[in-house]
């Protein structure tokens, strides 16, 4: 029986958003404070939500963005408007690519002054329109619980992806009396018997089948369910690119990841076959190699895609199978797939785990005293299984991404949209919502200068994460294309640094400058041991750029 209206206590529309994000669960929160949600963040004051203030409304929204790929729920980010909204597009961009549930609340100008372009005032409608899943306006305090359940609903459900609500400043300040939305719990599509039976059949008459792991709306448990099906199936398996983790690398079924540039053998090994299960992902433009690993738009190779959201299935690739399903659905009614018990292509897993392996294992010695290839694998044996790997975009993630292994599910939180900035704000979330792992942040010198003031952020509260700043003093990748298309015609692509390790001190942090490859591990045992977040400032010369098509971002 619902309770009468008279019942509910008096709220201004303040005082209700922040009561509907904690019956969702929210647990923190980021920002850049502004006059425009002041009634917001008077609500908050005794909410028990975690407000981190941020440094830049971009490293506010990526830290947001950062918790939903942590936890599968949406992350939330508070701004202001006008430019700190214009500013937190970096963040909804990377949500809406990287399939990620997220909220942004922007403050609005005042009912009375919409359309008169008043001070800062944008139509967010227009502005977000085409880099979110639904962006809406809130016009009445009473209507705060139906759209913020509506926006953790969009947000959650089919494709996940960032939602962006206004909200007019007097509308926060009006009261009312309404009662407060239930916990909303995505609804999960299910594979349909007759799809499986199908996929049963295809893998039946298949002779060199592989599986592709992407997207998002995993977890630990469909990961593992996953893992056990390939394992009965015999069947290779790629990640996409950078998803490394959703299989463990040590995985004898594990074939590497399709990222920009994969192991020549891997891609040969996607354009033979004969069968591809693409579960989760899109296989865009990076994993995809440019839409050529596969025709568009029917591929020549049969193509079972299984994908959350229908407007995702026959966007690109028109497949032999669409199963519309959740990954976390999908994995769990593997368990009881038939497979051949002798497959033809017994012994191909094996085969592509061995390539792997040969790819990934020992990093190429470059021009000067700093190798980072053996920093690299130096890391893959002392971090531990746990540890959080974060990084932005550039050439120096390309050494990462081959030569470090991922063994856990929520490892690896990097943008498949390609966003630099994105390795320092996403540390400091994920310190933040798992305190008891190693966080270590990388990033080159122009990335790590795009959001390196959320180092302050994780000073302020206590992310004791690590940043390895990998200084070239350059901006690598575009000087390696402009080195390709027009040699000896550099234009905007050096760069002239400050001392990073310096910068940590000033910060309040644990700063070091590394040089040699000698000196990178005491320099990481000792930021470790610091207790404090750290940057380890690591000089690589910049002849290095040209062996970097070998390690492509």
């Amino acid at each position: 029986m619902t309770t009468a209206p008279s019942s509910w206590p008096e709220r201004t529309g303040g005082q209700v958003l922040i009561d509907q994000l904690r019956a969702q669960g929210v647990e923190r929160l980021t920002c850049v404070p502004g006059e425009s949600y002041l009634a917001a963040l008077d609500a908050l004051y005794d909410s028990g939500v975690e407000v981190i203030s941020c440094r830049n409304e971009g490293g506010a929204a990526i830290m947001a963005e950062a918790y939903g790929k942590l936890t599968g729920r949406p992350g939330v980010c508070f701004v202001t408007r006008g430019p700190g909204a214009t500013n937190a597009s970096h963040g909804v961009h990377i949500a809406m690519q990287d399939s990620t549930p997220m909220i942004l609340f922007i403050g609005q100008v005042d009912r009375s002054m919409r359309e008169r372009e008043a001070f800062q005032e944008v139509d967010y409608r227009a502005f977000f329109g085409g880099i979110a899943k639904w962006v809406v306006e809130i016009d009445s305090a009473a209507r705060v619980p139906e759209l913020v359940a509506r926006a953790f609903r969009v947000a959650m459900q089919g494709r996940p992806g960032p939602v962006v609500i206004a909200l007019p400043e007097d509308m926060l300040v009006e009261t009312c009396r309404v009662a407060d939305a239930p916990r909303v719990e995505a609804a999960e599509a299910w594979p349909a018997p007759a799809d499986l039976a199908r996929l049963a059949a295809l893998l039946a008459d298949a002779r060199k089948p592989i599986a592709i792991l992407g997207g998002s709306g995993w977890d630990e448990a469909a990961c593992a369910a996953f893992a056990r099906f390939a394992e009965r199936a015999q069947l290779p398996v790629a990640t996409s690119f950078r998803r490394a983790s959703l299989m463990d690398a040590d995985h004898p079924n594990y074939a590497g990841d399709l990222g920009i540039g994969p192991d020549a053998s891997l891609k040969a090994r996607v354009v033979d076959a004969d069968l591809i299960l693409l579960i989760g992902g899109r296989l865009s433009e990076m994993p995809s190699a440019s839409y050529t690993l596969l025709d568009v738009p029917v591929p020549r190779q049969k193509l079972v895609h299984v994908h959350p959201g229908a407007e995702e299935l026959g966007r690109v690739y028109q497949p032999t199978l669409a199963i519309q399903a959740n990954p976390k659905a999908f994995s769990a009614a593997l368990e009881s797939l038939a497979v051949p018990a002798t497959p033809a292509w017994a012994g191909s897993a094996k085969t592509a785990h061995a390539e792997y392996r040969a790819w990934t294992d020992t990093a190429r010695t470059l021009p000067g005293a700093f190798q980072y290839g053996e920093a690299i694998t130096w890391l893959r044996e002392r971090l531990p299984q746990d540890a959080i790997i974060c990084n932005g975009a550039g050439n120096y993630a390309g050494w990462l991404h081959r030569h470090h292994r991922f063994h856990r599910y929520g490892t690896q939180l990097a943008p498949t949209s390609g966003s630099m900035g994105y390795g320092v704000p996403a540390a400091v979330m994920a310190k933040r919502q798992r305190p008891e792992s190693v966080v270590v942040a990388f990033a080159g010198d122009g990335c790590f200068l795009m959001n390196g003031q959320e180092f302050a952020t994780a000073v302020q509260y206590d992310a004791a994460i690590i940043v390895v700043v990998v200084d070239n003093g350059q901006y690598g990748t575009i000087r390696m294309h402009q080195e390709r298309d027009y040699p000896g015609r550099v234009v905007a692509t050096r760069l002239s640094n400050p001392d990073f390790a310096a910068m940590a001190i000033a910060f309040g942090g644990h700063g070091e400058s590394v040089a040699t490859t000698a000196e990178f591990a005491p320099a990481f045992e000792r930021a470790l041991a610091s207790g404090k977040p750290a940057i380890l400032h690591c000089r690589l010369d910049p002849r290095a750029q040209s062996h970097a098509r070998d390690y492509p971002a």
